[in-house]
């Protein structure tokens, strides 16, 4: 058995031998942790990433394997609670978007800006992505900071597989919009 394959047996185990969690806990909370310090910054991912595992085991009675695997149910939650955090994520995204790449930052922002950078953002980027209606945001994220294939994004929002398609498709034509006028700018005032 992978470990993947073994975790998925373990929710209903672990209701009769709770200690048996601790084996999903360790596969994937850093995955989780990752997924939402790049949704909310490194300053609130730890709790909101163990309060993603503290409502996984308060509710892995009703985790139910034939609806969907794992690992959508656990950033199924963890989206959830950002959600519950979104103010935070909309202030954070707008920071960014106001600092820009060279901008001096104090605190918690100038490390946020740092992070973002280095995974390639913009404060542009960040600025669309910030814009994005929640849903097209949460599908969006799921996919890039999350990784999760279209099925599992569908699983994890408990939406149909063809909302998740048209939210992608959607953000990602969002984003090029608001990238390609950054792009013609740029060539036009260098060229």
């Amino acid at each position: 058995m992978t470990p993947s394959t073994r975790a998925v047996c373990v929710p209903k185990g672990s209701w009769y031998e709770p200690d048996r969690f601790a084996e999903i806990y360790d596969e994937y909370f850093p995955q989780i942790y990752r997924y939402v310090a790049a949704r909310l910054g490194r300053d609130d991912a730890a709790d909101i990433a163990a309060e993603t595992f503290l409502a996984a085991y308060r509710s892995r009675d009703r985790f139910d394997p034939e609806r969907g695997a794992l690992r959508p149910w656990l950033y199924g939650i963890a989206t959830n609670l950002v959600g519950q955090h979104r103010r935070t994520e909309n202030r954070r995204m707008a920071a960014i978007a106001r600092l820009g790449t060279g901008a001096a930052a104090a605190g918690h922002e100038e490390r946020v800006v740092e992070r973002l950078t280095a995974e390639g953002m913009r404060p542009r980027l960040a600025a669309a992505v910030a814009a994005l209606t929640e849903g097209d945001r949460d599908v969006l994220l799921l996919v890039a900071v999350g990784g999760l294939g279209y099925e599992e994004v569908a699983a994890a929002l408990e939406i149909p597989g063809g909302t998740v398609g048209s939210r992608m498709s959607r953000a990602r034509r969002k984003l090029r919009e608001a990238l390609g006028r950054v792009d013609h700018t740029e060539e036009e005032s260098h060229g």
